[in-house]
């Protein structure tokens, strides 16, 4: 078979809107279900940190700076802080680890 870029555009494409398309449809009255309607709620979170978490640990030379950072974004999102002071107390927290490591 011929590798035809727009082939591959289109079949992408297509997954990708029948994905969006079909729970629309499909499922037309409200979801009464408990269980279903909290897997549902959870599903972003989840993906979220699915897809977060790894790229964390990865993003440094050294996995200790960057468990070093991840540790004081938990910290300070524990308590409460703006979204720009987690950003900037981790990457002070893997600059300082990086200049001793």
């Amino acid at each position: 078979m011929e590798n035809n870029i727009y082939i591959y555009i289109a079949v992408m494409a297509a997954v990708t809107f029948l994905i969006r398309a079909l729970p629309l449809t499909l499922i037309r009255q409200e979801i009464k279900n408990p269980f279903i309607k909290s897997f549902l709620y959870y599903v972003p979170y989840v993906t979220l940190s699915a897809m977060t978490v790894p790229a964390i640990f990865s993003a440094t030379r050294n996995p200790w700076s960057a468990a070093a950072g991840f540790i004081m974004a938990l910290i300070l999102a524990f308590f409460r802080k703006s979204l720009l002071t987690v950003a900037a107390g981790a990457c002070a927290a893997v600059y300082i680890v990086e200049l001793f490591l």
